[in-house]
């Protein structure tokens, strides 16, 4: 069905990345990343770029293929068959990515980003701290300048890559007395220049792409490395949310397609009652109910993409797509387990490790109670126009709450 919504270009470039997923991701690495004996795949990342299968949305001249948004949701949902790890560091270049394309220097651009577009430098984003997650505002972690360079001093936690990436994308306070919109910078931070792996976290899913805790103490970090001017960290906060959740939409699209084929064609076998449990309406109504859930899902996020790619205000469409997939994923697979019962909480199928994975999509790049609070402020918005101010939605919605949504007044 979705196949009517795709170029012959969109046709092509799916079907090239499932067989990449089908012949160059062993099975073996997915198990082992699962069992925790992998804490980083850098070789796949690096066959990913031998493919030319990352950061399609770039510029073919930093390596990229130029493709819009469209294309990388399709490419998305392919990889996201193999869980989360796996779709989030193929996401990762596309998120870094952005500040470097959109907000950085040739020079930048030429250090960073046309290596890590063909897979000989990893990548990761530290943003969250300690003290909150979605609380951009509330960043504690400092780079003080000093002549040509910044110490950087603080900490960062749940980074992907945290062991395992070559360089950091890290949004850091450069002043106390700016506006608070202007207190924040993004720095590109070279491993080497002083980044320390605190400790890498044992997660419930999710397994096997360095998740870890990184520590600065006063690493040196020079002033050509921060993208933009001084207090840019908003700005670039808001246009890098953008891909943090259209990849979270499009990679839990194909997780979750993934565990609902296990579950169909296991109700097509197993019996029950002397006939196949996928006669039984309790089973195929589930597939039914989960197959709509899905197609529902990916028009969404197909939506989302072709609003940004027309450069139109995507941030309710954008935030609606993350919620509604990722929700989504979670309840198909749930439906899955389901159908396939007590075999289906057990490792001899993958339906357990997608569960597993599924739960983190909710939560990571803003969780869906974010996404609820970015949905209901931007309706306001467009609904009364300027009657809808900031205050007004906060006083009634919000109770002052002093979250991410700043970035939007």
């Amino acid at each position: 069905m979705f196949d009517a919504l795709m170029s012959d270009e969109d046709r092509q470039l799916r079907d090239e990345v499932r067989r990449f997923v089908a012949e160059s991701v062993p099975r073996e690495l997915v198990r082992d990343m699962d069992a925790e004996k992998i804490h980083y795949p850098r070789s796949y990342v690096e066959d990913l770029g031998k493919q030319n299968l990352l950061g399609l949305r770039f510029p073919t001249q930093w390596g990229g293929r130029g493709l819009p948004w469209t294309s990388e949701i399709i490419a998305l949902e392919e990889i996201g068959v193999l869980g989360g790890s796996l779709a989030c560091l193929f996401s990762l270049p596309s998120i870094v990515g952005e500040a470097i394309s959109r907000f950085g220097s040739d020079a930048q651009r030429e250090r960073y980003l046309k290596p890590m577009l063909a897979g000989n430098k990893t990548c990761a984003e530290a943003l969250t701290e300690p003290r909150g997650g979605s609380d951009f505002f509330g960043a504690t972690c400092e780079a003080k300048r000093e002549g040509d360079h910044y110490l950087l001093k603080g900490q960062k936690r749940f980074v992907v890559g945290a062991e395992g990436a070559d360089f950091f994308l890290v949004y850091a306070r450069t002043s106390d007395d700016a506006d608070p919109h202007k207190r924040i910078s993004v720095l590109l931070v070279d491993r080497a220049e002083g980044v320390e792996v605190k400790h890498v976290y044992g997660l419930m899913g999710t397994r096997g792409g360095g998740a870890g805790r990184l520590l600065f103490r006063g690493a040196t970090v020079p002033v050509e490395n921060r993208i933009g001017e001084e207090g840019d960290g908003a700005a670039i906060f808001n246009r890098m949310m953008i891909p943090e959740r259209m990849t979270s939409a499009a990679g839990s699209l194909g997780t979750a397609r993934a565990a609902l084929e296990v579950a169909t064609r296991y109700s097509t076998k197993r019996k029950a009652f002397g006939k196949t449990i996928n006669r039984f309406q309790a089973v195929s109504f589930r597939v039914a109910d989960s197959i709509a859930q899905l197609d529902a899902a990916r028009a969404l996020v197909y939506a989302a993409a072709r609003s940004v790619d027309a450069d139109q205000d995507a941030r309710r469409i954008v935030s609606e797509a993350k919620k509604v997939a990722t929700e989504g994923g979670w309840e198909i697979i749930n439906h899955a387990m389901q159908i396939m019962g007590g075999i289906g909480y057990t490792n001899v199928y993958p339906v357990e490790r997608l569960l597993r994975d599924a739960r983190l999509s909710m939560i990571w790049t803003g969780t869906s109670e974010i996404m609820n609070l970015l949905i209901q402020h931007e309706y306001y918005r467009e609904l009364m126009g300027e009657k809808a101010t900031k205050r007004d939605v906060e006083a009634d919605a919000l109770h002052g709450d002093d979250g991410e949504e700043k970035i939007y007044e």
